[in-house]
C-alpha cells in the first residue's frame, strides 16, 4: 500500500509553482478548462491503447489538472483545498459501498452497482432526467446516460436525430458503450486514397 509521499510532493510543488511561476499564477478555473478535457481525451486515448505506461503518464496529467483547479479554489474565500476534494470524494465512496463499509448485503457486480445507484439516488434527487448530466458529454455517451435514467424509452420517430437515439437503445440494450463503438469503427477506417 502506498503511504502518499508523492502526492503531498504533488500539492507542495503546485503550491510553489503557483506562487513562483507567471504563468501559473495568472491561470484560473475557467483558463484551465480546455486542459482539464483535454487531458480527460487522453487518458482515454491511453486506456483505449493498453499502454500502461502512457496510461501512467496520462494519469499524472489529469491528476495535475486536478490539484491546480483545488490550489486556484483555495484562494477564494468560499473556496476548498485538495484536502477537501479527497475528503469529499472519501466520504462518498463509504457512504456508496456499504457492502463493505458498513452493514450493505450486495455481492455481485450488479447487486453492488444497484446499491451505489439506490445510495446516490436518495443524496441527489433528479427534477428531470437530464439533471446532473453534462450537457457538454459527446452526444452519444450524453444519450446513453438520458436512456439509462428513462428505464423504458420513448418512441423515437423517423428524422435522423431520432434514429440515432434509437441505435444508442440498441446499443444499451446489447451492453455496448455506443460511444466506444462508433470510435472504434471510425479509428479503423482505411486510410483514404489521395
Amino acid at each position: 500500500m502506498t503511504d502518499g509521499r508523492s502526492l503531498v510532493e504533488l500539492v507542495d510543488v503546485m503550491d510553489r509553482l503557483r506562487r513562483e511561476c507567471p504563468w501559473t499564477a495568472q491561470q484560473s478555473h475557467e483558463s484551465l478548462a480546455h486542459y482539464l478535457l483535454e487531458e480527460a481525451h487522453e487518458t482515454l486515448e491511453a486506456l483505449e491503447s493498453g499502454d500502461t505506461d502512457h496510461l501512467r503518464e496520462e494519469l499524472g496529467d489529469l491528476l495535475m489538472q486536478v490539484v491546480f483547479h483545488a490550489r486556484i479554489a483555495q484562494e477564494r474565500a468560499d473556496g476548498f483545498d485538495i484536502d477537501a476534494v479527497a475528503a469529499g470524494i472519501t466520504a462518498k465512496l463509504i457512504r456508496r459501498n456499504p457492502h463493505v463499509f458498513a452493514d450493505g448485503d450486495a455481492s455481485t457486480p450488479e447487486e453492488i452497482d444497484a446499491a451505489w445507484q439506490r445510495v446516490k439516488a436518495a443524496e441527489k434527487p433528479r427534477a428531470s432526467v437530464h439533471d446532473g448530466i453534462p450537457p457538454t458529454l459527446p452526444a452519444l455517451a450524453y444519450a446513453d446516460k438520458v436512456l439509462g435514467r428513462l428505464g423504458d424509452p420513448p418512441s423515437f420517430g423517423d428524422d435522423i436525430g431520432a434514429r440515432l437515439l434509437a441505435l444508442v437503445a440498441e446499443a444499451r440494450s446489447a451492453g455496448v458503450d455506443a460511444e466506444a463503438a462508433l470510435r472504434r469503427t471510425v479509428q479503423n477506417l482505411p486510410p483514404a486514397a489521395h
